[in-house]
């Protein structure tokens, strides 16, 4: 072969592994370790409940590469389903039992566990922006009166997993304290909701 070819292929060649080992270099277990405590508050809407006050807190696990925050967390909120819903479970128990039912008012409650990775935009000042991306279980509890003891209820009262995807900011306050803003949806095979918080969390480092 050319001593002119081979130069050539061992110049396309070799970069290869150089930049792997670059963008892997990136990752990194050492700066994983808890940086910040937090709580937040704020509304939720769904698809089947009414809207809500939410509450949560949140832990910041610190970072895997760079750009990339782990942030494990926990939600809560309690709601009443909406008319139109109510109806629709009526009207299938009136297709099984073959007379009219009236249930009445049915509530659930949610927690939410779960781990979110945040890529963290470019930094202005005191100012940080990220764009989220989220695994969970929900742990359910349906209530009624009406419901109570029934195979409704079991059918409401279940853990289910979720995906969601969120956008926030925080705003250093102090060296310690930060302002925490975020808009959050979320989505499991029976539930979509939408949530927006405001809080503060502690910086341990």
């Amino acid at each position: 072969m050319n001593a002119g070819i081979r130069a050539a292929l061992l110049l396309l060649i070799a970069p290869s592994p150089l930049l792997g080992q670059g963008f892997l270099e990136e990752f990194s277990y050492e700066g994983l370790r808890l940086s910040g405590v937090g709580v937040d508050a704020g509304v939720v809407f769904s698809n089947s409940l009414t809207t809500e006050v939410v509450g949560g807190v949140r832990i910041d696990f610190g970072t895997f590469s760079p750009k990339v925050r782990v942030v494990f967390g926990g939600l809560y909120f309690k709601g009443q389903f909406k008319e139109d819903r109510v109806r629709e479970f009526e009207q299938r128990l009136e297709d099984l039992v073959g007379e009219s039912v009236d249930i009445g008012t049915i509530t659930l409650s949610n927690i939410e566990l779960y781990l979110d990775l945040q890529y963290l935009l470019p930094r202005l000042g005191r100012f940080q922006s990220y764009l989220g991306l989220g695994f969970g279980a929900h742990i359910r509890n349906g209530n009624g009166e009406a419901i109570e003891g029934t195979f409704v209820e079991d059918a409401l009262s279940t853990v289910a997993a979720g995906l969601s995807g969120s956008v926030g900011f925080d705003v250093a306050i102090v060296p310690r304290l930060s302002f925490t803003a975020e808009a959050r949806g979320g989505l499991t095979s029976e539930l979509r909701t939408l949530s927006a918080r405001g809080g503060f969390m502690y910086r341990l480092h």
